[in-house]
């Protein structure tokens, strides 16, 4: 899986130095499943998508909704699993990142996510 750097451009800060690209059905639809907790520094870019759901993960996570023009549409800090996200017809992106890591940078709504 190819690997993307995500930083949130508005705070100067990296939200994961290393994160997988799940840009084709097969990587967007297996996601985190079966997969380990993420580690910080850790993610996973989930392109396209207008929504996500943790059914079937046995930890928590956070996720950013990233429009296309790379504003944050929404925060879900500390997702649960066995739940649904809400959907965002405006969401181009979505970046799973380990739980604590929007707290920890501070991500707001609003602010500027890049891929690099």
């Amino acid at each position: 899986m190819k690997q993307v750097k995500v930083v949130n451009q508005t705070r100067g800060l990296a939200l994961a130095k290393e994160a997988g690209l799940a840009d084709n059905t097969w990587t967007r639809l297996r996601g985190l499943l079966g997969r380990p907790p993420l580690q910080p520094g850790q993610g996973l870019v989930i392109k396209p998508s207008t929504g996500i759901h943790t059914w079937f993960m046995s930890y928590p996570m956070d996720a950013v909704y990233v429009a296309k023009d790379g504003e944050v549409l929404a925060c879900l800090e500390d997702m649960a699993p066995f739940r649904f996200g809400p959907v965002r017809r405006q969401c181009h992106l979505v970046v799973e990142l380990p739980a604590g890591t929007i707290r920890h940078t501070g991500t707001a709504v609003g602010d500027r996510i890049a891929l690099q």
